[in-house]
């Protein structure tokens, strides 16, 4: 007589359990892909804005936005030289552009390819302050606050490099007026409002001083500024400007598919956190381009569903 051996009950798994380490899992799979991945895929986002007079453009330009360098980032240095084989008419640099304290060695060699091409800038903070390690989450709460450190960045060279050594205008609580191609382009800009650089009384000033000498033709205004704070965007409608460009939100950095950014990191409306939109004010209207930017605080090194960009944003004659 042969004994059968009982077979052993097959183990339950409870459902809490697995779902538990499904959580985990795609946790884990999701931080790999933000922190080594989407992080470096460099993506250049196209635009289109109908402003220009009739019978004018197209005009080509490109906006870099918050590069946030650091001198180890060699990935992103050659990806932002290589823009320059676009021929831009025109590039606006938004702010931020400095990641660590010893960056413009990195920053020099990242945009050299773009002397003598037209060029107009303003500041960000990351312009002025390096960066400090943060409690990430307190974005979620409110905008970060203005720092009370002392700059220790060095603003002045990279001010001059910008001007001397590229041939850019900054645009700092100025403006200025200049012609690309065959459009004649009046461009009004604010220091960071992130940081209450931003001084509407020193432009306005310098705007009047341009507009004391008359235009050749018909004139396209355009704004730039690095935060998008709504006092800053309505400061530039009032201005004239029908084309408003600015950076500083990185999109939201990480997004939730389906949901979009979780914050601005200022008072701007989250659903307008990157990309084209419009933005009105005392019944005028304008486009907005908010670019969601190049790079990342080195001490928080993740970018989710929302990959780092520069803009080429077409300027077209205006629809009627």
């Amino acid at each position: 007589m042969f004994l059968v051996p009982e077979r052993a009950a097959p183990r339950r798994h409870h459902p809490l359990a697995t779902a538990a380490r499904g959580v985990v899992a795609a946790g884990v799979a999701a931080a790999v892909w933000g922190t080594l991945i989407e992080r470096q895929l460099f993506t250049l986002r196209h635009v289109t804005m109908p402003v220009l007079p009739a019978g004018q453009g197209p005009l080509r330009m490109l906006q870099l936005s918050d590069l946030h360098l650091a001198p180890w980032q060699s990935r992103k240095q050659r990806w932002v030289r290589s823009l320059a084989a676009l021929a831009p008419d025109l590039v606006i640099n938004s702010g931020d552009n400095a990641g660590h304290e010893q960056a413009l060695f990195a920053l020099r060699h990242a945009l050299e390819p773009f002397a003598g091409i037209p060029g107009v800038f303003v500041h960000g903070s990351n312009d002025y302050y390096g960066p400090m390690l943060k409690n990430p989450l307190r974005y979620l709460r409110e905008p970060s606050q203005k720092s009370t450190r002392t700059p220790n960045l060095d603003n002045e060279a990279l001010t001059h490099f910008f001007m001397d050594d590229l041939g850019w205008l900054n645009l700092n609580n100025s403006a200025a007026r200049l012609t690309v191609a065959d459009s004649i382009l009046e461009c009004v800009g604010l220091n960071d409002p992130h940081i209450g650089y931003d001084r509407a009384d020193q432009m306005a000033a310098q705007l009047a001083e341009v507009r004391a000498e008359p235009a050749a033709g018909p004139v396209t205004t355009l704004g730039l500024v690095h935060a998008p704070y709504r006092s800053a965007l309505n400061t530039l409608v009032d201005a004239g400007a029908t084309a408003l460009i600015a950076g500083h939100t990185h999109g939201g950095q990480v997004c939730i598919p389906g949901y979009g950014a979780l914050t601005t990191n200022c008072d701007l409306p989250r659903d307008q956190a990157k990309g084209l939109s419009t933005w009105q004010h005392n019944r005028r209207a304008a486009f907005l381009n908010v670019s969601a930017g190049l790079g990342h605080s080195i001490y928080a090194p993740v970018r989710f569903a929302c990959r780092p960009e520069a803009t080429l944003i077409t300027l077209v004659p205006a629809v009627l």
